[in-house]
């Protein structure tokens, strides 16, 4: 081995996933190191989920190899797995127990002596803003909340690598800077966090070492400064790394926001000849009807004609 490969937290070599007649991921390479904040971007669709999910060994990939903490996340799964927390995009908790329960739960689950488990999940939840939460079912934890008790669970057992799928999406500000503290914490001691996320702005702020991925490869990696490059902010060398930088703002949507321009009324035409109303109209004749004659039966009345004797 090289010294670059043992100092990886993460290998990744020739990773290939479809799903039928499209292509997710096509066999990227990646070199991730240890004791780092990595950030996995990408826009949506760009095969991030599906990457961190093959890495995880939640998902077989089609063809490739992944090496975590020195162990083949398929040959070895239960070495990689100890040594490893996920905190997947749309996790599903068990929603019946309390905060406290689930992470006893989980703890014990992972091996860990149950005074242990009791210590560890009382500082989670203290550093995370839940205390108050201790002994409240999960299924009535809000978006933020149930974040960071997936958080508290995924770091419970103190792994060496801790992959995040977009951590601080549908969080609040609050939620958001306390779990940015416990990621922060967790890095400068000398553990690495993989994060993905569509967020430049974000991952510019938390992360020194950034992969870019667009259309399922992997388009640039390394520390942020180098990845950056000349571009004033990660955000700028992203669009053109994946080609985008050069799209219209408005594109062809020129009437969106502009008002409509008033119409004048139609010229007056006059009508055609045969059309034409004529000026003057003489009323209709009056029809004679005796007393009790309909209008139907009346007739017109005709001119007496007189008799000479």
């Amino acid at each position: 081995m090289t010294s670059a490969e043992e100092t990886a937290a993460v290998r990744v070599h020739d990773l290939w996933k479809s799903f039928g007649q499209q292509t997710a991921v096509a066999g990227i390479e990646l070199a991730l190191p240890a004791g780092r904040f990595i950030g996995l971007v990408g826009p949506n669709g760009a095969g991030k989920t599906t990457t961190l999910s093959m890495v995880t060994g939640l998902l077989r990939p089609d063809q490739g190899t992944v090496h975590v903490a020195g162990h083949d996340v398929w040959a070895d799964p239960a070495e990689v797995k100890a040594r490893i927390g996920v905190l997947p995009e749309g996790l599903r908790l068990f929603e019946r127990l309390s905060g406290h329960e689930l992470l006893a739960y989980t703890g014990r689950l992972r091996g860990l002596p149950g005074a242990e488990v009791d210590k560890r999940a009382d500082q989670l939840l203290d550093v995370l803003d839940l205390a108050g939460a201790r002994n409240k079912l999960v299924v009535d934890y809000s978006t933020g909340m149930r974040k960071k008790i997936g958080l508290a669970a995924a770091l419970l057992h103190n792994p060496e690598v801790l992959f995040l799928d977009e951590p601080f999406e549908g969080v609040d500000p609050v939620s958001a800077q306390t779990i940015r503290g416990v990621l922060e914490r967790y890095t400068r001691s000398g553990a690495t966090v993989v994060f993905s996320s569509h967020v430049m702005e974000l991952v510019e702020s938390l992360c020194d070492w950034v992969a870019v991925m667009a259309s399922g490869r992997i388009r640039a990696q390394g520390p942020l400064p180098d990845v950056r490059g000349d571009s004033a902010s990660l955000q700028e060398a992203f669009l053109k790394l994946v080609g985008a930088n050069d799209r219209t703002e408005g594109g062809t949507l020129d009437w969106l926001g502009s008002k409509p321009t008033p119409q004048a009324p139609p010229a007056h035409q006059a009508p055609p000849a045969d059309q034409a109303t004529p000026a003057h109209q003489a009323p209709p004749a009056i029809e004679a009807r005796g007393p009790g004659q309909s209008p139907e039966s009346a007739t017109p009345s005709q001119p007496t004609k007189r008799t000479h004797p």
